[in-house]
C-alpha cells in the first residue's frame, strides 16, 4: 500500500505531459541526463581528491636552513626585498 503502483506512475506521467507538452518533454529529459552526467563526475572527482590528497598536489619542501653564522639579519632581508621590488 505504501509502494506505487503502476497506475500511479501513468497518471503522473500523463499530467507530466500536460503540464509540459510532448514537445518539451525529450529536451527536458536530455538536460535532466546531462545534468545527472555532471554530477556524478563532479562528486567521483571529490572522492578522487579526498582519496589521494598527495598526488594532485606537489609536495611543498621547506626551506633550507643556513647555519647560524650564515643567516641574514632582519635588515638584510628587507633590504633584498626593496631590490627585488625595483628590480
Amino acid at each position: 500500500m505504501g509502494s506505487l503502483s503502476i497506475w500511479h506512475w501513468l497518471i503522473i506521467a500523463v499530467v507530466f505531459v500536460m503540464f509540459f507538452g510532448a514537445k518539451r518533454m525529450p529536451d527536458a529529459a536530455r538536460s535532466l541526463g546531462r545534468s545527472l552526467r555532471i554530477f556524478k563526475s563532479e562528486v567521483s572527482q571529490m572522492q578522487n581528491e579526498s582519496n589521494a590528497p598527495d598526488s594532485g598536489a606537489p609536495a611543498q619542501q621547506p626551506a633550507p636552513q643556513l647555519p647560524a653564522a650564515q643567516q641574514p639579519t632582519p635588515s638584510q632581508t628587507t633590504e633584498s626585498r626593496t631590490e627585488q621590488k625595483s628590480v
